[in-house]
């Protein structure tokens, strides 16, 4: 296994260079191309293998550290930012990267995710282009990636071709919001043959019962969703978010990550002191991206908020 140290996250973004192909969109067969941006960071870091999520967690917890965990949605504004986001996520401390492949129908997330997913799809995203851009980047990080998907776009390509393409890109890890546990046994097998952590969802009305059986499911870690509701920025962490979490971890030793309505260092800090190992952030980056004047502003933003969630955590 290859090892690399992460570079200092220091962005230096130059004008677009060159451009690749990213993929062709299915409906109107036009090139989707994307122009790469220089950083500091993509030129430090080649060819890493990331370990696991669960390997992650592990190590965090030896060092007695909680993973900071971002989430970005991919395509927003367009799929070269994307590409950077991520360079720059994996340089700036995050220990994991969620990434939302952009949905028409996003019944779990708020309105700052739902209008990037918008944005996307507007601009051509499609899923091919994600899994090519993923295919340029991944090599490149030392932070293991879990893909945020609705299930319908599995249906579409089939479970077993769905967890053979991702694998193939890289790809450690898979969330399925819209997955009832009892439709997931097939999801959890094929995801399994295929080295891919299928992560589960608990969340404040789930039942006791049934959260001790999603989290013997889960792979990877539990995700514990926070609050009622979508995703989005919230002035405040229910307090009953400690007692879920010792609840949780009465019932696995497997790690728990909180996420929906976390997006302040403040925030981040406090979740963790509760005893989570990990912390999501997710509708706070989208909105940093998706509506920066620029992308090379957007970047810059992204880069100093993600190094105060990591020195909140440190």
């Amino acid at each position: 296994m290859a090892i690399a140290l992460k570079s200092h996250c220091l962005l230096q973004l130059k004008k677009p260079e060159t451009g690749f192909r990213v993929g062709v969109s299915s409906k109107n067969a036009t090139i989707i191309s994307i122009k790469r941006y220089t950083s500091v960071s993509a030129s430090a870091t080649r060819s890493i293998e990331a370990i696991s999520i669960s390997e992650t967690f592990n190590n965090l917890k030896k060092q007695g550290k909680v993973a900071l965990i971002p989430y970005i949605t991919a395509g927003d504004p367009d799929l070269s930012t994307t590409a950077e986001a991520l360079k720059v996520l994996d340089s700036c401390g995050s220990d994991i990267i969620e990434l939302g492949v952009p949905y028409s129908d996003p019944l779990a997330d708020g309105p700052v995710i739902q209008a990037a997913s918008t944005r996307s799809l507007a601009r051509g995203t499609d899923f091919d282009s994600i899994i090519y851009m993923l295919k340029e980047v991944v090599p490149e990080l030392s932070t293991p990636v879990a893909l945020f998907t609705y299930y319908n776009p599995i249906l579409k390509r089939g479970t077993e071709r769905f967890m053979s393409i991702i694998r193939d890109t890289g790809v450690h890890g898979l969330v399925v919001p819209d997955v009832p546990l009892e439709e997931s046994e097939f999801l959890r097998t094929e995801a399994k043959k295929n080295g891919i952590e299928l992560v589960l969802l608990t969340t404040p009305t789930t039942p006791t019962n049934r959260m001790k059986d999603i989290v013997d499911g889960a792979e990877g870690f539990v995700y514990l969703v926070s609050s009622l509701g979508v995703t989005g920025t919230r002035a405040s962490v229910s307090d009953k978010v400690q007692a879920l979490l010792r609840e949780i971890k009465e019932a696995t030793t497997k790690p728990v990550a909180v996420g929906f309505g976390i997006s302040t260092a403040e925030q981040v800090k406090q979740v963790a002191g509760w005893g989570a190992d990990g912390v999501i952030v997710g509708s706070a980056m989208v909105r940093l991206l998706g509506e920066a004047k620029s992308p090379q502003e957007g970047l810059k933003e992204l880069e100093n908020f993600t190094r105060s969630l990591r020195s909140a955590l440190d």
